[in-house]
């Protein structure tokens, strides 16, 4: 669906849209890094969100969580990194909703209409008097080419900032979408480990606009992982302030199908680039299982390929292992016949069905040298299909996990 979209990619990021405004700097959170930024619409914005499902939630998810349930609108996001505001009790919410107060201070805003986020070590307590401050800094340093600073300013272990804008039309109107994303480590679905914050200035109401996001993220941040680890601070929020000035539509209107697959080609893009990016890989390796009974069973299938360390090391060293991407669909849940099973590596045919092995082992290899890996398994089961990407798994993923905190 999201190939053969009506959409051009543009510059600006989540500032492509009309009336948003973007802000990022260093505030001392970090050792000599950008770790601070705000989002600002300059009206009031219809905002959906998705969180985290790990039981230990970061004090900005019951913040988040908490401010939704107030209000339908949304005029200011701050986010934060290199520290995560987790597991830090009373105090650490207290600081949030300081986080909270100080950003409507500074915008002259309604309280309930800001939203925080806030990524980095779990179990710190958050330098209020370095970030109060910066808040009211940020606040004088609005403006629309803030979306680069502020790509930065969310980074973690990163190793490059992760944004897109696309534009199409919808009915007379053109309409923008921009997203930045970070993500890089204990990456996983069920909403994945990461943040994402997207914009556009499409006119939708909240119950619309919260069905398409939970419709792309299935799609996009829901099909991602990198080391099966689901962190504490997961979300994905999406502000939509009508300056697009289109016509309303409702959801069964073709208007909003367009909507939903613009915004799920920015979501899906922002994923991809998460999974390359992630701690020490070197590949991008897309699952796409195909031939199943239901989408549902693909994507537990090509999830538990995805999550697969066998899998991933032997992408890493060149192995065209296929016997460890039949065992992972064989423990991931599924009804299927293994003897039905067909494997290709960027469509080189590895395995037929009956167990006929057509692999050539020196065409595996220069194929697994590439930087983009597509595995596909067809069960040959029914004509459902799902795609997840994750990474290669390496020895620096190893060194880089084994001194975060340092």
């Amino acid at each position: 669906m999201t190939t053969m979209l009506p959409v051009d990619e543009c510059q600006g990021g989540i500032t492509a849209p009309q009336g948003f405004l973007a802000a990022g700097m260093y505030c001392g959170i970090r050792k000599a890094k950008k770790d601070i930024a705000m989002i600002v619409s300059e009206v009031p914005a219809t905002i959906a969100g998705v969180f985290t499902l790990n039981k230990t939630q970061a004090a900005p998810i019951f913040v988040d969580k908490a401010q939704l349930k107030k209000s339908p609108f949304c005029s200011a996001i701050v986010v934060n990194s290199g520290n995560a505001n987790a597991c830090t009790g009373e105090r650490g919410l207290n600081d949030a909703w300081e986080m909270v107060k100080a950003t409507a201070a500074a915008l002259n805003l309604p309280e309930e209409q800001v939203m925080i986020s806030s990524t980095g070590v779990i179990g710190q307590y958050m330098p209020m008097d370095k970030i109060t401050p910066a808040i009211k800094q940020l606040s004088a340093q609005l403006h629309r080419a803030g979306n680069k600073d502020t790509a930065e300013a969310i980074m973690t272990t990163d190793t490059y900032p992760k944004e897109v804008a696309v534009k199409f039309t919808l009915g007379k109107s053109v309409v923008t979408i921009g997203g930045v994303a970070k993500g890089s480590g204990m990456i996983a679905p069920n909403m994945a480990t990461m943040l994402a914050f997207i914009t556009t200035d499409i006119a939708i109401g909240q119950p619309l606009l919260t069905k398409a996001l939970h419709i792309a993220n299935g799609k996009s941040f829901n099909r991602i992982t990198v080391d099966g680890d689901m962190s504490t601070n997961d979300m994905a929020l999406v502000l939509a302030n009508g300056k697009a000035n289109n016509a309303p539509f409702s959801e069964n209107s073709e208007e909003f199908q367009l909507f939903v697959a613009a915004l799920e080609y920015v979501m899906i893009k922002l994923a991809k680039m998460i999974a390359r990016d992630g701690e020490g890989a070197t590949k991008l390796i897309e699952i796409f299982v195909k031939g199943s009974k239901s989408e549902e069973e693909a994507a537990q299938a090509a999830k538990a390929i995805a999550n697969s360390n066998l899998v991933k090391t032997a992408i890493h060293g060149t192995d065209a292992n296929w016997g460890r991407i039949l065992a992972a669909v064989g423990y991931s849940g599924i009804d299927f016949n293994p003897d039905h099973v067909e494997i290709a590596f960027n469509e080189l045919p590895i395995l037929k069905k009956n167990y006929e092995i057509v692999l050539n082992e020196e065409k595996a290899k220069h194929t697994l040298q590439q930087e983009n890996i597509l595995i596909t398994i067809d069960l040959h089961q029914g004509n459902q299909s799902a795609r997840v990407w994750t990474c290669d798994l390496t020895k620096e993923y190893v060194h880089i996990n084994a001194s975060y905190r340092s």
